[in-house]
């Protein structure tokens, strides 16, 4: 749970060691999950870990939400990604097309010693008892908003309205920021990180 502490100003630094020596949350797997606003730079933050963790494999929760179900994605986790880790075996799950709105294609995951789960929503109540670890990424929602906009164009405007919508409701009724074991703010190249 995360605790205020004086912020270390190159947050990367020793976190992959500090992971790795986590006890196994999932099976055999650590699962830490990167959790924060749309637009926060999740992606981005996942794949330095991923690199610095020798390409820890990346669960991306946008491959398991859709247009219809922007939240609704936990029983596609547990089923296709928690169950299978936990008996330390390979994920598998289908991953949804945003552009032609339907799921195509499988994504497969190995049970490796540590699993990186990415999105909006990664630290909500039903994963926590999975979780080795938890990551904020502390941006504020509006910035974060504004920078998903500037990057998917006006032809996305009704999306976002349709996502921010849904967003605060979510945080709302299930906050994971509260829960997080570190709060990582970027700071150009590198990450400030409360834990």
């Amino acid at each position: 749970m995360f605790s205020p502490a004086s912020p270390t100003r190159d947050g990367l630094a020793g976190l992959p060691a500090r992971l790795r020596a986590l006890p196994p949350s999932c099976g055999p797997v650590r699962l830490v999950a990167i959790d924060g606003h749309a637009g926060s730079g999740k992606s981005t933050l996942a794949g330095r870990l991923s690199a610095a963790l020798d390409g820890a494999p990346v669960v991306r929760l946008d491959d398991l939400a859709s247009h219809d179900a922007f939240f609704d994605w936990t029983g596609r986790l547990t089923t296709g990604v928690l169950d299978p880790l936990t008996r330390g075996e390979p994920a598998e799950y289908p991953a949804y097309d945003w552009e032609r709105r339907a799921f195509a294609g499988t994504v497969s995951v190995p049970p490796a010693p540590v699993v990186l789960l990415e999105g909006v929503g990664a630290g909500r109540r039903a994963l926590r008892p999975h979780l080795a670890f938890l990551v904020w990424l502390a941006v504020s929602a509006e910035t974060a908003w504004a920078r998903g906009r500037r990057r998917d164009g006006p032809e996305q405007a009704g999306f976002w309205r349709e996502w921010v919508a849904a967003e605060r409701r979510h945080f709302a009724e299930d906050p994971s920021r509260p829960h997080a074991d570190i709060l990582m703010t970027p700071r150009g190249d590198t990450y400030e990180a409360r834990a």
